[in-house]
């Protein structure tokens, strides 16, 4: 079985694949499943691969050789992996299997660290401890990194917890802090302005460009979140400055 999908230039030396539009659970997990088919296909020339929600980029270097034909070699790589497999799954479910890194997020909520918890349960007709325990148990996935280097955009959030952004967005949101835009967690890896809703914040460094990789989360990624107190925090600070 194929998937869907259009290939379109983007630039002289990037295609664009487009799988479908918006943000859907599965068209994402194609998006990522189709990456590392690239990938795994070392194609002659290519030189990045960039996941986002229902597209993905593929850049190319405009002087290799073959450079025209490789939207056709991009269609049969995709032909074959795209195929079901022996157990017969379907694509999505399929591509939950691939190698992918799974990640503990340490988070205090509420408080000074997720000052927005409050508001958030109220829309949700829950108390903040409820809505700790729905963020809680859910499995993430990074659908993509953008807005920020190292910003993780996290799909899987409990339908019950979808909030719109704030009408009034912060000028600085802390380093660490954990939101919920929409339909999705994110987490802001350094001091920015954002008009999400802060739950809670997590110690960890999301983003250093002295590390390699420099981002602690790729797209892919599984993530789950873990609840610790301020002076846990505090310690886990401390020990990663």
């Amino acid at each position: 079985m194929s998937v869907d999908f259009a290939i379109e230039p983007l630039a002289e030396d990037a295609l664009l694949l487009r799988f479908g539009d918006g943000i859907d659970i599965d068209v994402n997990a194609r998006v990522h499943a189709a990456a590392h088919a690239i990938r795994a296909a070392k194609l002659a020339g290519i030189v990045d691969v960039a996941p986002a929600y229902a597209t993905l980029l593929v850049r190319f270097d405009p002087f290799s050789r073959g450079g025209d034909a490789l939207p056709e070699a991009v269609t049969r790589v995709l032909d074959r992996g795209f195929q079901q497999g022996e157990d017969n799954e379907p694509e999505a479910s399929a591509s939950r299997k691939l190698p992918t890194q799974r990640t503990e997020i340490p988070v205090c909520y509420g408080g000074e660290y997720g000052p927005d918890l409050g508001a958030i349960a109220q829309r949700a007709g829950m108390t903040p401890d409820e809505v700790v325990e729905r963020h809680l148990r859910a499995e993430y996935t990074v659908a993509m990194l953008g807005f920020a280097p190292g910003f993780p955009y996290l799909l899987g959030l409990d339908p019950a917890l979808h909030a719109p952004r704030r009408a009034n967005p912060r000028t600085r949101v802390p380093a660490g802090s954990v939101a919920i835009g929409g339909a999705q967690t994110g987490i802001y890896p350094r001091e920015l302005p954002g008009g999400w809703n802060l739950i809670g914040r997590t110690p960890l460094v999301l983003f250093d460009s002295g590390r390699h990789p420099p981002c602690l989360l790729a797209p892919g990624d599984r993530v789950r979140f873990c609840a610790v107190d301020a002076d846990e925090f505090r310690r886990l600070a401390e020990r990663d400055a």
